[in-house]
């Protein structure tokens, strides 16, 4: 057993909710929103409704089910062995595309910095594999130094976003903002169904806390807080901020900026200070990336402590961090990164993006439906069960809505993972025969 000295209080773990939620898609946001125009920014209150009802949904999960396995033991309560594997399945490589995505938008801010980055494929490739396992290495301290980490690179993106949330309404112009409002003249309901894949990937991160239960204090107490008080923190920020730059930077110059938080303080102030906002960026996608990072090996050790993984993902080191599963991951992501090769950063993001979203749906809609099942063997209050049965379908209805927002390719590519897992679950399976048969004698005759 880990020593708990070395695991995540409520403050490292819901930090590193935060981190995971905040800390790329955020900062690039305001440009692919504006884009469709402001109009999107409707689509904030679909999101954060289902979103805070997924989170809640998943804390609920947390108090009935407080083994370690997090989305993934939950699925098994209502789907059983097979369901287990395919949400660690489906969640694990979302989470390593996403996290190549990740690495690739802090290469896009560092361009500014080392123009070398931006000339080219192959140097877009080398700076993302660099940070891929940059992260990678820095988690091999084990959870207690990412949690600490985490706490110091989130002000990149606090400092930044949350700071424009509140100051930036001195310089927000109501004129600017009605002119945003919809230059494509899009049907309210279609721009928002546009956007949605977009706010999702800002809120994909509010599952964190349960995929880390196993090296958290307390779990039972502090992972239900840690999940609702990120996700509720996050929504606040992303609604104030969207809304405020869209109302300082005209729309058609924000819909072509490469590093929107920068471009809004070097207007509002001068541009030293969005120099300073491009570094804290650079340095919360970094921070960001590593708690991924942390998230990704934790889920393959959980998967793998069920005999479902290979057994390299559930040895760890002294400081309770695996290392060797962490290498496999390396691997895994650079792989990913050659195979998506791009010379422009903003198309290999996009192509990632919505595949990593369909892949992280389907285990969120797997995981909470687990919590029906609770309920039941828990024998709850008949209003304890309406309340949540109610919360548990909100969530359901936006994860399906998204699922379809997120467009037919994303889908369809999400159905190929999700058969092959079937597949690779058929070979798996025997290991969980309750009464395998008896030895079979050959009696034939030669």
């Amino acid at each position: 057993m880990a020593d708990s000295s070395k695991k995540m209080n409520l403050m490292g773990l819901t930090t590193l909710v935060t981190v995971n939620m905040m800390g790329s898609g955020i900062i690039l946001l305001p440009t692919s929103m504006a884009q469709l125009g402001a109009v999107s920014l409707l689509s904030w209150i679909v999101t954060a409704i289902g979103s805070m009802a997924i989170a809640y949904c998943f804390s609920q999960c947390g108090i009935f089910c407080p083994r370690p396995g997090g989305l993934s033991a939950y699925t098994e309560e209502a789907h059983a062995k097979s369901g287990f594997f395919l949400c660690s399945y489906l969640y694990f490589l979302s989470l390593a595309i996403a996290n190549v995505a990740v690495a690739i938008s802090a290469v896009g801010y560092m361009t500014s910095f080392v123009p070398w980055l931006g000339t080219g494929a192959i140097p877009l490739f080398v700076g993302t594999v660099g940070l891929l396992w940059l992260t990678t290495v820095a988690n091999f301290g084990g959870p207690g130094i990412t949690g600490r980490i985490g706490a110091i690179t989130v002000w990149g993106v606090i400092i930044p976003v949350a700071g424009l949330s509140i100051i930036g309404w001195f310089w927000f112009k109501p004129d600017v903002f009605a002119a945003a409002w919809n230059p494509n003249n899009l049907p309210i309901q279609e721009a928002i169904s546009k956007a949605i894949p977009l706010t999702l990937w800002a809120f994909l991160g509010m599952e964190s806390a349960a995929q880390a239960s196993d090296a958290v204090e307390n779990p039972k107490r502090n992972v239900p807080l840690a999940c609702l008080l990120g996700t509720l923190g996050a929504a606040v920020v992303y609604v104030l901020s969207t809304t405020v730059i869209q109302g300082i930077i005209p729309n058609a110059e924000l819909a072509n900026a490469s590093a929107p938080f920068a471009l809004v303080y070097a207007q509002m102030f001068n541009p030293t200070v969005g120099n300073i906002i491009m570094a804290l960026a650079v340095m919360a996608c970094v921070g960001s990336l590593l708690g991924w990072q942390f998230t990704l090996a934790q889920t393959a050790k959980m998967t793998a402590d069920q005999n479902m993984f290979p057994s390299l993902f559930r040895k760890v080191s002294k400081r309770d961090a695996p290392i060797l599963g962490m290498l496999a991951c390396g691997v895994l992501q650079t792989l990913m990164a050659l195979s998506t090769i791009s010379p422009n950063a903003s198309a290999q993001f996009t192509k990632l993006v919505s595949l990593a979203a369909v892949t992280n749906l389907i285990p969120y809609v797997t995981a909470a439906t687990g919590l029906l099942v609770m309920m039941y063997k828990a024998r709850v209050s008949a209003s304890i069960y309406t309340r949540n049965t109610i919360l548990l379908l909100i969530a359901m209805s936006y994860s399906l809505y998204a699922l379809v927002a997120c467009g037919k390719d994303a889908v369809f590519g999400g159905l190929i993972v999700l058969a092959f897992g079937y597949l690779l679950y058929g070979f798996l399976s025997k290991r969980f025969v309750e009464n395998p048969p008896a030895a079979q004698v050959n009696t034939d005759n030669a």
